[in-house]
């Protein structure tokens, strides 16, 4: 009788195997249930992000950011919003850098709820799920609350953010702040010290610090192996340089311990909020002011020739516009008009404001950044996010390329995998913390 127990045999896993999310392809070389080889197959959600963006004025691709990791998208906005700044020298106002870090990391515990929570289900919790995107859906009404929208959010312009933050912002996420952590808690509770999530991630996927770094990793994937490298640390942006925060490390760089940081970063997160909220600068916003009208009737007045009180008049708008009104501008966007839109009470009563308007939002016009060159990386949920444009200082980028954080950690997706088992491909996978939109771009 011939001997086969060296013979292999090939598996393809994907694209719609559920924990391939539809756009992974893993074909496995198997013997018996120890993979000995594996191929991984990105491409399936190639959305040309990088050549859309070159066809687009520098405001028009905030929104196209969204789509990058679309579960933090906030984070997305101020990376690219923050490099065209950086290209055109532009600095905006200390209160509109605030409101950008409370959005980023909003986006940041988000992003760790969804990772979580969803490779616990992939394992089988599914109460830590539950748990995970209640917290999840608490967050969201904040960011609906202060942006608009709940996940493609375009809030920050080139030169401030959209709008200021609302009434009753920082007593209404004292609330929800607490409610995440008890999630949290809860979570922690079922996960940490549990043997059978214990069994299915301790020592699987193991990477080590040296081959994170030659891989180019970041984010709470290298910083599992000890590595304490975050952009808000080591190269600070906006106002982070001001705050306290710690940063959570590993030892092992197994999956355990990438549960272990993203758990931890999730109170960091919630800290460094906190912690803007009280620092943050005094300032004005659109829904405080003592006489105030809807828009379409300052309009309407206006066509009519009853212009003696406009001016005392401020204009009330729907949530999407919010932020767009006189009383904000000093605070959230830069003073400039060759930069961020007049305020609605200028473009609806006098014709100066409507040009500029018009000339800002037009192809061909817009705002204009000099001939220059640059790369700016932001910290991402994944890791370092990273955007290089090219100006040629037309109303739009020349070229954009983004640096995308989870594709480092699929690049080395097969030296994790071989060696292990068909079953410790999904926690693996699931710490890789695959987002397609940036992946593939």
């Amino acid at each position: 009788m011939s001997d086969t127990s060296q013979k292999t045999y090939m598996l393809n896993m994907g694209p719609q195997h559920p924990a391939m999310h539809g756009v992974v392809r893993l074909i496995l070389e198997l013997q018996g249930e120890k993979i000995v080889d594996a191929d991984v197959e990105i491409g399936y959600l190639h959305r040309a992000f990088e050549k859309h963006s070159e066809s687009e004025t520098w405001n028009n691709v905030v929104p196209w950011t969204d789509r990058l990791n679309y579960v933090s998208p906030l984070i997305n906005n101020v990376g690219y919003a923050m490099a065209v700044e950086k290209l055109g020298g532009i600095e905006v106002p200390e209160r509109g850098q605030y409101i950008r870090v409370i959005a980023c990391e909003m986006s940041r515990v988000t992003d760790h709820l969804t990772c979580v929570g969803a490779s616990a289900m992939e394992l089988g919790a599914f109460t830590v799920f539950l748990y995970m995107i209640k917290a999840r859906e608490y967050l969201y009404q904040m960011v609906d609350t202060l942006t608009g929208a709940r996940i493609t959010t375009a809030f920050t312009r080139v030169g401030g953010v959209k709008s200021d933050l609302p009434p009753g912002f920082a007593e209404k996420f004292k609330e929800v702040a607490a409610l995440v952590r008890e999630a949290v808690r809860e979570s922690d509770v079922l996960l940490t010290k549990n043997r059978i999530f214990m069994d299915r991630m301790e020592g699987t996927g193991a990477i080590s610090k040296e081959d994170a770094l030659a891989y180019g990793i970041t984010g709470p994937f290298l910083r599992s192996t000890g590595v304490a490298y975050d952009v808000r640390r080591s190269h600070p942006y906006a106002i982070y340089g001001k705050l306290d925060f710690e940063i959570p490390v590993g030892t092992k760089g197994d999956n355990y311990d990438r549960y272990l940081v993203r758990m931890a970063e999730i109170e960091q997160s919630l800290r460094l909020i906190e912690q803007c909220l009280e620092k943050i600068p005094a300032g004005k916003h659109s829904l405080e002011p003592k006489e105030i009208k809807w828009a379409y009737e300052i309009q309407d007045a206006g066509k009519f020739g009853d212009t003696a009180l406009l001016a005392k008049y401020q204009a009330k708008v729907d949530q999407t516009l919010e932020g767009m009104s006189k009383a904000d501008q000093p605070d959230t966007r830069v003073l400039d008009r060759k930069i961020t839109l007049p305020p609605k009470e200028s473009t609806y009563t006098n014709i100066e404001g409507l040009m500029n308007h018009f000339e800002l939002v037009m192809w061909s016009w817009g705002v204009k950044i000099p001939p220059s060159e640059t790369y700016f990386a932001v910290e991402g949920g994944n890791g370092e996010l990273g955007f290089h444009l090219v100006s040629d200082g037309s109303d739009g980028p020349y070229r954009v390329r983004c640096r995308p954080p989870c594709l480092f950690p699929m690049a080395a997706l097969k030296k994790l995998l071989i060696g292990g088992q068909i079953a410790d491909i999904i926690p693996t996978f699931g710490s890789v913390n695959m987002i397609a939109g940036e992946l593939d771009r």
